[in-house]
């Protein structure tokens, strides 16, 4: 069994970016999760599957092969053959994943490969429910957390330097509603884990998250 390292938290924290450092620094296979599930809702919104309509979502899930390559040390989020990194971190996709998210057919239909990767090699995995339902043996469980203004900003700043026009004030509206939909829904809810560290990135550097979660894994498990 792999080292498997679990990461969760609120849209907006910095999980992908900090695990893609932390599996990088320890030479660990990084498994996005929020990727695949926004491959998922990329794959709904394709098909004109309305975010409502759980028994669409259901049923038309199961129609994407969401699988993860490796390239130049970046991973790539195959969707049916085809390479949707560029896709996956719209608006509109994060709002359909946020929703679709929650259908128990979905996560099913993940659930086995994250489930595989994990029990192969070592991993970093973040997501919304990895230290409690996907990975619950994970030997090193994080929380990484921000305030809401903290993850609005990063996000504005984020879409500003693409030169996408965006108000701060309708994205952090976005955030909040996202969060009370992660943590009120029936299946997985956004939570900490018992036994997970919880950590408070609001006043912090990406250097000093990445330096300070490594010092939670040495403690661990070194």
């Amino acid at each position: 069994m792999g080292c498997n390292i679990a990461i969760d938290g609120p849209a907006g924290a910095g999980k992908s970016t900090i695990a893609k450092r932390v599996a990088k620094e320890l030479s660990f296979i990084y498994v996005d999760t929020g990727a695949m599930y926004r491959a998922v809702a990329l794959y709904l919104l394709k098909m004109n599957v309305n975010g409502q309509d759980t028994e669409g979502i259901s049923k038309a899930c199961t129609g994407a092969s969401v699988s993860i390559e490796y390239k130049d040390g970046e991973q790539i989020v195959m969707l049916n053959g085809e390479n949707v990194n560029p896709y996956l971190r719209t608006e509109e996709v994060g709002n359909m994943a946020s929703v679709s998210s929650a259908n128990p057919k979905v996560r099913e239909h993940l659930l086995n490969l994250q489930r595989s990767l994990a029990a192969e090699n070592d991993v970093v995995m973040d997501g919304r429910d990895i230290g409690t339902t996907i990975l619950p043996d994970a030997q090193v469980k994080i929380f990484l957390t921000a305030s809401a203004d903290t993850r609005a900003k990063r996000r504005y700043l984020e879409l500003s330097e693409k030169g996408v026009a965006c108000d701060i004030e309708e994205i952090k509206k976005d955030i909040i509603e996202r969060d009370y939909r992660d943590m009120h829904r029936e299946v997985s809810p956004l939570c900490q884990a018992a036994d997970a560290v919880l950590l408070d990135s609001s006043d912090m550097t990406i250097d000093e998250v990445v330096e300070e979660m490594l010092r939670i894994y040495r403690e661990k498990v070194a």
